[in-house]
């Protein structure tokens, strides 16, 4: 029996795959182990894996990988799989629209998938205004088209981005993307006329009282005594940074700048490539403080694992780039649009920002008792996050902030060892995060959340 729960009117998901962890034996096993020479002969190095084991199928929450283990997925793909890796609504859309035609070009033939989908990033994004979207690939393309927007509309150059920040891995996004290694050592030099300046990242604040809006001031002062607020075209900014280590702003942090932005002309884009489509509790993470952003880039969880992107903002900025001005090939493949519906009509009928609400709930619960019973002086520095974008920052024995990257790897190790997908990232290597899909069970994720603590105070134990 599985646990799901739902409020009246919230349609339960359907499996499958049996929702149950299980290792069958040593791995990688011998078939992954078999993938890994073929990959060694052909994939470049530079394009590497944090699991070496190759999966044959996946559903909920549950990974089968080629050698019959079955994995609790706690990782989403980078929180992409939201709906699950496999769901129905997701895989009857994609059917359906490849029995027709995989590709047209939107720029040559257009279809009505495309428009659909811009129809409901309309209805879903925050802000009554009239609203324009274009899609396209990946999150590093939705930025870099946000940011080209944002130029072109303002007559300006200079672009703010945050300490900690991620935004991709192409050049521009390169520029903007604070940490060095492993993404942007030796592939300079970068876009030009990119500024960064401090983020609000309470736990290591060097005054614990700051505030939101003294934070934002903060880095408000460096943008008009170092750029100048009338070379600024626009501030991008994660509402809750991924990469950088789910980082979550003070309160006030985000309206601040907003309100900053408005006043003196500049682009507000909020960056919701990870943070988006139900992740926090919310459609969208800029909903917790009702911060309305001039332009949202969207990604990851929007197509159910169909490569796909938008970018979403208001009518006067889209509308002032010329004819041809935006666009790509594949931008908006039909696949992929049919994909986003029914991921949204999933999200939808399955009240998956709801869904997400239940997980912190349980999360936090779990791991906050663990980190009372571990006590002042564990490798536990904070349980942080908002929704199903949950993190533990952890830290050297003693009670005091110094990254601990070591136990973060040991812990990640642990629980793979013990059929638990977990994800890290951080500036300083020291984060674990947790991205279920929404749609994971509450057995499964008790039971992966059982394998973590015991990974936590295994390590925390020396």
């Amino acid at each position: 029996m599985t646990t799901y729960a739902t409020t009246p009117g919230v349609t339960a998901p359907s499996f499958r795959l049996e929702q149950k962890r299980r290792i069958t034996g040593d791995f990688p096993g011998p078939r992954s182990t078999e993938l890994a020479a073929r990959r060694a002969a052909v994939v470049a190095k530079g394009v590497a894996s944090g699991v070496p084991v190759y999966v044959a199928d996946a559903d909920g929450g549950i990974i089968h990988d080629v050698d019959g283990n079955s994995f609790i997925d706690l990782g989403a793909g980078i929180a992409v799989t939201s709906v699950g890796a496999s769901d129905p609504a997701v895989v009857g859309a994609v059917k359906e629209q490849v029995e027709h035609f995989t590709h047209t070009c939107f720029m040559v033939t257009p279809y009505e998938g495309y428009i659909a989908v811009a129809e409901q990033l309309a209805e879903l994004t925050p802000g009554d205004f009239e609203k324009r979207t274009v899609l396209f690939n990946s999150g590093a393309e939705a930025v870099e088209n946000a940011v080209k927007v944002a130029r072109l509309a303002t007559g300006r150059n200079a672009v703010v981005a945050f300490d900690h920040a991620y935004h991709g891995r192409t050049n521009l996004t390169m520029a903007l993307t604070a940490k060095s290694m492993p993404y942007k050592t030796n592939f300079g030099p970068f876009a030009p006329e990119i500024y960064r300046v401090p983020m609000s990242y309470p736990f290591r604040e060097e005054n614990p009282a700051i505030t939101g809006a003294e934070a934002a001031q903060r880095a408000i002062t460096m943008i008009e005594k170092q750029i100048g607020s009338d070379s600024v075209a626009a501030i991008i900014i994660e509402p809750v940074q991924g990469e950088g280590g789910f980082i979550v702003p003070a309160d006030g942090f985000l309206p601040a700048l907003a309100a900053w932005a408005k006043a003196n002309g500049v682009v507000f884009i909020a960056d919701e490539v990870q943070s988006g489509f139900c992740r926090t509790g919310e459609w969208f993470a800029v909903n917790h403080e009702g911060v309305v952003p001039d332009i949202i880039t969207m990604a990851k969880g929007i197509a159910g694992g169909m490569p796909l992107s938008a970018i979403t903002g208001r009518a006067d900025l889209l509308d002032a780039v010329h004819a041809g001005g935006l666009g790509g090939t594949y931008g908006g493949n039909p696949v992929a649009c049919a994909a986003a519906l029914g991921a949204i009509r999933t999200m939808k009928e399955q009240d998956l920002a709801g869904r997400a609400r239940h997980i912190e709930a349980q999360v936090t619960e779990r791991l906050g008792a663990l980190q009372a019973d571990l006590g002042d002086g564990s490798i536990i520095g904070e349980l942080r996050g908002r929704g199903a974008m949950l993190a533990i920052e952890f830290v050297e024995q003693g009670g005091g902030r110094t990254p601990n990257a070591d136990a973060t790897k040991a812990i990640a190790a642990h629980c793979l060892r013990e059929g638990v997908i977990i994800l890290t990232c951080g500036t300083y290597g020291n984060v674990v995060r947790l991205l279920p899909p929404l749609v994971i069970t509450d057995e499964l994720l008790a039971d992966g959340l059982d394998v973590l603590e015991q990974a936590i105070r295994t390590v925390n134990a020396g």
